[in-house]
Parts: C-alpha cells; sequence; structure tokens
C-alpha cells in the first residue's frame, strides 16, 4: 500500500508538469484508478499495476511533450 501511495504522489506530481487545461482531467483519471485499484493486495498484481502506471505516465508525457526523464521519481517507485 505505501508503494503505490508513493506512485500515486509521484503521478500527481507529474500531473503538474502538464498543460492546465489538461491537468484537472489527468487528476481525476490518476484518482479514480488508485481508488478502484485500492483493494489489491497480491505483489504481484500491484507489480504489475505500478508498471502499467509508469508506462501509461510515459505516454502522456510524450503526448503534450514533456521530457519522460521527469518520470525519474515514479520509475523509482514503480519499476524498482
Amino acid at each position: 500500500m505505501d508503494r503505490a501511495l508513493r506512485a500515486y504522489m509521484e503521478v500527481l506530481r507529474l500531473v503538474r508538469k502538464l498543460p492546465q487545461e489538461t491537468r484537472p482531467y489527468y487528476s481525476k483519471y490518476a484518482r479514480e484508478n488508485f481508488v478502484n485499484y485500492r483493494e489489491v493486495e497480491d505483489p504481484m498484481a500491484l507489480d504489475e499495476l505500478l508498471r502499467r502506471t509508469y508506462n501509461h505516465s510515459i505516454w502522456v508525457l510524450q503526448k503534450y511533450s514533456v521530457s519522460p526523464n521527469s518520470a525519474d521519481g515514479l520509475k523509482k517507485v514503480c519499476c524498482g
């Protein structure tokens, strides 16, 4: 759970790097997804969800021409 909360915090930091008009959508999207999966306790399932979180975050950053290096903190949390 602690790892998931750290990932959520990192995702919200990344949302602040997006264009202002997109921030409400992506912060709501992130919250909904983290809330939907808050019951996951299986370590393998959590690892997979966090990997997907990182990959999707990279995709969104690239979509808005934000350097993927911005997600280094998230990578440490999600991918070890």
